[in-house]
């Protein structure tokens, strides 16, 4: 049984809250999100009268000088240039044409120039962060704006934690680093206040999250505002996660939220359409952005054996069963309980398209999905595509006697396995 819990040293900056689970890369499998970049996170706060710096999006090096030329006209003293991409520490990345940092702020006369000169390096050009891999992603847009002076960095977060049945508020005083770093470091830095999903915010919660985040005088007050405008936020948009690293005072006393995460459930797409059409596929993974399109359940890993499952829960265990034995997996992929021959065959085109693919494990439990429709669907995606890699198949439930003589007289060359466990045994011996 997997059981999803909150616990402070276990904050994730990511897609959603971590698994307790032994097989990690049950971690990204269980987790499919919408994820914004840092200027819509930006534009959606601005909509709820969150207070973020000004600035924009910026998509050419033109577009950049009319940016930073508004800015200067609103006598920004200092500028920031940040690339745009689906990853964190981008301060600290580089890019592939060797130019360094992903977040640039300049002061000074020529503040303006400098700006439109460093965008023309980030531009077209790979930024490679601890987060992205060392393939790195596309920066094809960057944020503009004013810089603001702080003394203070703060963390603050409100997430959706099942242990409580809704939402709970993470605060720190140790805001502008890792916050998992924070709460292996000394788990006493950070606070958590849990919200009842029915009355919302109170009025002394989000004074108690200010008074624990150290806010004085007026500043308390507008922290306080400024945390109930987030928590509605929070609830108007669906969202499974608001993170707010910075959250910052400034010397004038006004609070700002200078970095934002915002992840959403994608159950709520139904009523918000405009914040899921700002998806920009081109940030994900080509074979996930195929996969949905297909009306596939997919996420794609880092190992050499594809999965072709049947159901969400057995999909996770046949990962966790194959890195129990030493491997692991390339995907989790669930083809759901009405999948179609084609559906199968689809499955199978985005599985042999990953190189990193050295073999394949189909294992299915017949219910809705009968074992024999499935042997078919493999069998002829098998065949149309010219598999050349090893396959193994287990299959179990309604008709599974017809399925399994389906394949065993396909003429193929193809592993059957008895069970789970000799399934992915035998898939790892045959890659």
């Amino acid at each position: 049984m997997f059981r999803f819990a909150f616990r402070p040293t276990l904050i994730q900056r990511q897609q959603c809250l971590k698994p307790l689970v032994t097989s990690p890369s049950l971690y990204k499998a269980s987790c499919r999100y919408l994820n914004l970049h840092e200027y819509q996170s930006k534009e959606l706060m601005k909509s709820y009268n969150v207070r973020v710096q000004k600035g924009q999006m910026a998509n050419t090096v033109d577009e950049v000088k009319t940016v930073a030329q508004m800015l200067l006209d609103g006598n920004a003293e200092e500028l920031v240039l940040k690339a745009q991409i689906h990853a964190g520490g981008r301060g600290k990345g580089h890019f592939d044409n060797g130019f360094k940092g992903g977040v640039q702020i300049r002061t000074g006369e020529n503040r303006g120039d400098e700006i439109i000169e460093l965008s023309k390096k980030m531009f077209g050009a790979n930024l490679i962060t601890k987060q992205t891999g060392p393939e790195g992603q596309l920066c094809q847009k960057v944020l503009v704006h004013e810089g603001i002076s702080f003394d203070r960095e703060l963390y603050f977060a409100i997430l959706m934690d099942r242990a409580h049945n809704g939402p709970v508020i993470v605060a720190s005083l140790q805001g502008g680093m890792d916050i998992e770093e924070v709460a292996e470091r000394d788990p006493s830095a950070i606070h958590t206040e849990p919200i009842d999903i029915e009355k919302g915010i109170q009025e002394h919660q989000a004074l108690k999250i200010a008074q624990l985040l150290e806010f004085t005088g007026d500043a308390l007050v507008d922290a306080q505002q400024q945390i109930i405008r987030l928590y509605d936020l929070f609830v108007g948009s669906d969202a499974t996660q608001v993170e707010i690293n910075p959250l910052v005072q400034t010397k004038e006393g006004l609070i700002y939220c200078v970095d934002a995460k915002i992840n959403f459930d994608d159950n709520s797409f139904f009523r918000q359409k405009e914040v899921f059409s700002w998806r920009d596929t081109s940030m994900e993974d080509a074979r996930e952005v195929s996969a949905d399109e297909a009306g596939l359940n997919y996420i794609g890993l880092d190992g050499n054996i594809g999965c072709l499952v049947n159901g969400a829960g057995l999909a996770m265990a046949t990962m966790d069963i194959i890195e129990m034995h030493g491997a692991s997996p390339a995907n989790f992929l669930d083809v759901g309980g009405g999948a179609t021959e084609k559906m199968v065959e689809d499955a199978f085109r985005i599985l042999t398209a990953d190189p990193r693919v050295e073999g394949i494990l189909v294992n299915i439990f017949g219910g809705i999905m009968k074992c024999d429709i499935i042997a078919r669907g493999i069998v002829q995606a098998a065949k149309t595509i010219d598999l050349k890699i090893p396959l193994v198949v287990r299959l179990e439930g309604t008709n599974v006697d017809e399925g399994n003589a389906i394949l065993s007289q396909s003429g193929m060359n193809l592993i059957t396995g008895s069970d789970l466990d000799d399934a992915a045994q035998k898939i790892i011996a045959a890659v």
